[in-house]
């Protein structure tokens, strides 16, 4: 999620807590936003459900890591080794650059290694002993599918749950090691810093993206009744599932 899209969600009316509109560190509009949580992100997903009517949520940690790898079985989708051509990473430039200035991988998905680490809906496991099969998310007290594919409906317990939730990706700082399509760490829900940043998943039929250009064009919308997909140029920063 790019900082210009970051910003035109939060102008949107509060559901449960303040987002603020210019939280990262380094700034740009095409950059990738950062110094946001997980509390954030979930807020975040929440406005964009309820603006558009549509179902939009954090991966769960088995969908980031397929649309990551991109039906590829190497350390990184773009093979056994990556470099400066492929992704920014291991601090050379010491800050994050525009989303989409690295190749795509084969999914044509952009940024999936470095720039920022990406939370996902999933607690934090140690291994996968006893994980789902099915993609959902994993959280032995919410085993129903549709639980964090509902985030508006559930955000008042989203934002008063304290586990400890995974990131994905590794980030500018991060040395390529830990921007492995298979690397892992976790966080307090409420840490932030200028290497953590999101990606969001719709949920639902690409064709029904109708994209605004602008904050202004957001107050012009009425939630549940214009399915208008708030945010500028998404199709290259999400996943469809």
């Amino acid at each position: 999620i790019t900082q210009e899209q970051w910003r035109i969600v939060a102008s949107m009316d509060k559901i449960s807590q303040d987002l603020n509109p210019n939280p990262s560190y380094f700034h740009g509009d095409k950059l990738p936003v950062e110094q946001v949580n997980w509390y954030d992100a979930i807020e975040f997903c929440a406005r964009i459900s309820r603006y558009t009517g549509l179902k939009y949520r954090l991966p769960s940690e088995a969908e980031w890591e397929y649309a990551c790898r991109a039906k590829t079985k190497t350390p990184y989708s773009c093979g056994t080794i990556i470099g400066s051509k492929n992704a920014r990473f291991g601090d050379s430039q010491g800050r994050t650059v525009s989303v989409g200035n690295y190749p795509a991988n084969k999914f044509g998905i952009y940024d999936m290694h470095g720039q920022v680490w990406e939370w996902c809906a999933d607690l934090w496991h140690d291994d996968y002993e006893n994980a789902p099969n099915d993609c959902r998310v994993w959280d032995e007290d919410h085993q129903d599918i549709n639980y964090y594919r509902n985030i508006e409906e559930n955000l008042v317990e989203l934002l008063n749950d304290d586990r400890w939730r995974v990131l994905r990706g590794g980030s500018w700082g991060d040395d390529n090691d830990r921007c492995r399509s298979a690397f892992r760490i976790d966080q307090s829900p409420d840490a932030s810093g200028n290497t953590l940043g999101l990606r969001v998943v719709f949920s639902g039929n690409p064709k029904d993206l109708v994209l605004p250009t602008s904050e202004q064009e957001v107050s012009t919308l009425e939630p549940q009744k214009n399915q208008t997909a708030i945010l500028k140029r998404l199709n290259s920063t999400i996943s469809y599932k």
